[in-house]
């Protein structure tokens, strides 16, 4: 705080110096004083005594004495020693000392200068000597006659010249402390005040503020004026006084005497807060700011003077450059948010309408609609996005196929490839050229000025983009520039859209033709589908219904993780693969682990190959149904458990042993699921897309599911639908696949079945049964070629095969059906037989005369089957061969 740097410190310095100055000029002045003053006293202590001693009685004839020294040393010596003096001594008026307080001085030569006294005149004498100062009298003895008889000469010495200073000295030091404390403190408050009015700053730090501060006080080019309390200019620097023409001597003075514009005076010394408040400064527009300054200092205020008339022509086309590149930023983010061609026009259309044009159009090449790539561009196009400020325009509406005229500027900028502007349409011949009448109505609505660009991504043309304008300004050379960013922008998106459109369309004419067109017909289930691609394009989803033999039904429902044309293929391959071991006749859990070996060997192929589409992720659930029974076996591999609609419209959702995905079991076994479904449930299956969706989870879909199924009166295909209305997401990012199917029973009198004794005579009983129940059943026609059937299999099943052996056969409406079954896994095969072989021709003709046959195996055993068309017009059994060729091969 009193650093020698600081302004206190320097004061306190100063006042030290003062201080020590005043003390000494005061110590000298009182020494200088006392020494007078003691010589003074000295000399009149010194003549007074030497007048007493020379003038007491009998010195004088002590003088003329024999023995002057006997009588004058004791008085002189009483004398000196009452009157405190250092020394008396008398002498001859020859200088001889006749008395001294040193007896070793008397008869000696008296030294000094005495001559004045031997003459009669006294006076007294200061020397400086060895002892000090020293004050002498020399004072004549008159004799009775006038005469000097002697000299007495009284010293005294000025031992303590500064007693009278050094009493005074401690006031005079007391004082001076005082007086420095004083200082001090006045110091330390100057200090502090100081510290507070500049913020601790030091004098180095004020002086290169305040010439930073002055040097930018006067080189900003804003004007700044600060105003009193009292409405006084304090400070005004040089823009204020170039933009106010104030005069060399406006400080101090009130600024309402300055010749301001009133507004401006009233302004500046009301104190007002303002911002930007434009004022007239002769031909200058000035933004004035004022903010009051109250906070604990001198009240006024701080103005601020900007002139704005050189700008506002640059502040126009600087917020004009701003918009338009605010304009730009939400063309980014508002075109191209799907990728539908259509509407990525329509955003296009309306991103420029109003802030950039009054009307947009857009037309396109057809085969940019589609998807396609145009093959060169062309003044054909169709309009496909209109937007404006009003709906009433006159211009080509949404879907008009127009062929602009070569002359008109959209044809001139689609064969060019360059922006086109017509800034007064009234004044374009070609533009009015391409349809007069409808040129005039554009012109007499308003429309007067036209920007056309054309739309180009990747060198290929996709067509033209128009902006119209009528209630703003026409369009001018530096609107081209921005026209063709925000196009060219777009093309991109559009481009995007229509690559994703031929994909997507790609995909899904893959899916529908791998997918089933149509559910085959069969007695077991009434059956119906929806399949509903997702919105980022078709995936692996897929539906199946499989006959299978023995009036049976397999039903499937499939996902392939992913979407596209990979997802697409890789869902054919598997569908492909579920109807090849479909034929096998296997059961679904052993189906499913042939299914989980093919997808773990294709998946690692394509590992192999390096191209990263993998397909692990496939979920498949397989599930056979027999009206017979009415009993279903489900297995399932990842995928969602099926919904059961019993047929008093309750919904239950079976617990299906759940097994890895596809492709993920490792050898796992893979477990089902018994099921008996009464004659009129429904079993729905479908995907995870229908119940699982962003706008909803796992058990809210379910439960919509529940809903929509609880209707027991409705046909499958319209439970899909209603499913699918309930259930489909705003946006759906998954496929949907949905399978509903009613089940059916065969009537018990549709179904005989015979147990076979181990007995070649069982033979003859059970073929005659059979022509009975054929003949009641109404096939009496079928009758011959049916024993033969039943012959050969029970005839081969005796012979060959193990106990038990079953018969059964099926009359269902299209079909015939015999099945015999046995207690051997051994299958037979269908051979030709040589000329010398004695059998083996029993298969074969069974081959020949039944529709088809097969074999599958059973926990028990194995079951060979026939099937033989009922349906009118089925070619019979055998024909067109040869009848010797067949006797040939064929012997009872």
């Amino acid at each position: 705080m009193l650093s020698p740097r600081s302004v206190a410190g320097q004061v306190f310095l100063l006042q030290l110096v003062l201080i020590v100055v005043l003390v000494a000029a005061t110590m000298v002045t009182l020494v200088l004083q006392a020494r007078r003053q003691g010589t003074e006293a000295a000399r009149a202590e010194v003549l007074a005594a030497g007048e007493a001693f020379a003038n007491a009685p009998g010195t004088a004839k002590a003088l003329d004495s024999p023995d002057p020294t006997a009588v004058l040393q004791p008085r002189a010596e009483a004398a000196r020693k009452r009157s405190n003096l250092d020394n008396i001594v008398v002498a001859t008026t020859q200088g001889i000392r006749l008395t001294h307080r040193d007896p070793r001085l008397i008869g000696k030569r008296y030294v000094g200068p005495y001559r004045e006294a031997v003459h009669g005149k006294a006076f007294t004498h200061v020397v400086v000597d060895p002892l000090g100062l020293s004050v002498y009298a020399a004072v004549p003895v008159f004799r009775p006659d006038g005469s000097v008889a002697g000299i007495v000469t009284p010293e005294i010495t000025v031992k303590n010249v500064n007693e009278g200073v050094e009493r005074q000295l401690p006031m005079l030091l007391g004082a001076a402390g005082g007086a420095l404390a004083v200082a001090l403190a006045g110091s330390a408050l100057v200090s502090r005040r100081l510290s507070r009015q500049t913020h601790g700053m030091a004098p180095a730090e004020m002086t290169r503020m305040y010439e930073h501060h002055d040097a930018v006080l006067h080189a900003v080019r804003e004007g700044v004026l600060i105003v009193g309390g009292d409405g006084r200019l304090l400070l005004a620097n040089d823009e204020a006084r170039r933009l106010l023409d104030l005069p060399a001597d406006a400080e101090q003075q009130p600024v309402t005497d300055l010749g301001l514009a009133p507004d401006t005076a009233e302004l500046l010394a009301s104190r007002r807060k303002a911002t930007d408040e434009v004022h007239l400064a002769g031909d200058r527009l000035l933004a004035v700011n004022v903010r009051p300054v109250d906070d604990g200092g001198p009240a006024g205020s701080v103005a601020t003077l900007r002139d704005t008339t050189e700008l506002r022509a640059l502040a126009g086309r600087a917020e004009m450059a701003r918009e338009r590149l605010r304009l730009l930023y939400e063309a980014g983010v508002r075109i191209g948010t799907t990728l539908d061609v259509v509407r990525t026009a329509e955003e296009l259309a309306e991103v420029g309408v109003p802030r950039f044009a009054d009307f947009v159009t857009v037309e396109l090449l057809d085969p940019v609609l589609r998807g396609e790539e145009p093959d060169s561009a062309s003044t054909e196009m169709r309009r496909t996005a209109v937007r404006g400020i009003r709906d009433d325009q006159p211009l080509y509406p949404v879907g008009e196929l127009i062929r602009f005229a070569p002359a008109n500027p959209v044809a001139a900028g689609m064969t060019s490839g360059r922006a086109v502007l017509e800034a007064d349409l009234a004044a374009s011949g070609g533009w009015r050229a391409q349809s007069p009448e409808r040129a005039q109505r554009i012109l007499d609505y308003g429309i007067h000025s036209l920007i056309s660009v054309q739309l180009q991504a990747r060198g290929i043309v996709l067509g033209m983009a128009n902006f119209w304008r009528s209630e703003n300004g026409p369009f001018e050379q530096e609107d081209l520039d921005f026209a063709e960013e925000l196009t060219a922008r777009a093309a991109v998106c559009i481009d995007n859209a229509r690559r994703y459109t031929r994909e997507h369309a790609m995909a899904v004419t893959l899916q529908r033709s791998l997918l089933p067109r149509e559910l085959p017909e069969q007695s077991a289930v009434e059956a119906a589908s929806c399949y509903l691609p997702a919105q980022a394009g078709v995936g692996g989803d897929w539906f199946d219904v499989i006959p299978l033999p023995g009036t049976r039904v397999a039903l499937v429902v499939g996902d392939v993780v992913g979407h596209g044309l990979h997802a697409a293929a890789t869902m054919g391959r598997l569908r492909t693969a579920i109807h090849n071991f479909s034929a096998l006749d296997l059961s679904p859990d052993e189906l499913l682990g042939h299914l989980d070996e093919l997808v773990a060997r294709i998946d690692q192929e394509q590992t192999a190959e390096g191209d990263g589409a993998a397909i692990t992720g496939a979920t498949c659930l397989y599930a056979i149904y027999d009206p017979v029974s009415g009993q279903a076996t489900i297995a399932r591999a990842g995928h969602p458990g099926p919904a059961l609609v019993h047929p008093d419209g309750t919904v239950t959702f079976p617990d299906v042993p759940v097994s890895p995905p596809l492709g993920l079991s490792a050898s796992m076994p893979i477990e089902t699921a018994e099921l008996h479904l009464p004659a009129g449930s429904r079993l729905a299956l479908y995907t995870d897309g229908l119940v699982e969706s962003r706008d909803r989870d796992l058990d809210t879909g379910l439960a919509l599911l529940r809903d929509a199924l609880s209707h027991p009166d409705r046909a499958p295909g319209q439970t899909c639908q209603e499913v699918i209305e309930a259930l489909r997401p705003t946006s759906p990012s998954d496929d949907i696949a949905l399978l509903v199917a009613r089940t059916r029973r065969l009537d018990p009198s549709q179904v005989a079945v015979w147990e076979v004794p181990d007995d070649p005579t069982a033979v003859a009983p059970v073929r005659a049964a059979c022509a009975r129940l054929l003949e009641t059943w109404g096939l009496s026609h079928i009758a011959f070629t049916t024993e033969l059937i039943v012959s050969e299999l029970v005839t081969n099943a005796i012979r060959y095969g193990g106990t038990p052996i079953t018969f059964r056969m099926l009359h269902d409406r299209n079909t015939l059906i015999c099945e015999v079954s046995d207690g051997s896994s051994t299958s037979p095969h269908l051979r030709r037989a040589a000329a010398t072989d004695e059998g083996g021709r029993g298969l074969f003709l069974v081959a020949q005369i039944a529709q088809r046959w097969g074999t599958r195996y059973t926990a028990r055993g194995k079951v060979i089957w026939t099937e033989q068309s009922l349906a009118e017009g089925a070619a019979e059994p055998g024909e067109g061969m040869d009848d010797g060729l067949l006797l040939d091969r064929w012997s009872l």
